[in-house]
């Protein structure tokens, strides 16, 4: 969490421009603010994000808070090159 200094694993799916879901046994409430990493391919996207809903024991879903402009640009490049875009 971001003022705790807590860090999270969590396998993560439905990534979007806005957000994604974090599939981890212990989400956090909504609306905590989080400091979010996602690697891929040896790149990291990193941002702050908002828990929008959470599901006891299973994940939450998190919405994007203010990207920077270069951060943006790396997850655009992912989407832009995933299966199916």
């Amino acid at each position: 969490m971001e003022s705790s200094g807590t860090k999270v694993t969590a396998r993560t799916s439905d990534v979007s421009r806005t957000g994604c879901y974090l599939d981890t046994l212990n989400p956090v409430p909504a609306g905590t603010t989080l400091r979010l990493r996602l690697t891929h391919d040896g790149e990291n996207f990193e941002t702050s994000v908002r828990v929008v809903y959470q599901v006891p024991g299973m994940g939450m879903g998190v919405a994007f808070v203010n990207v920077p402009p270069q951060q943006q640009a790396i997850l655009d490049r992912w989407l832009a090159s995933a299966p199916g875009s």
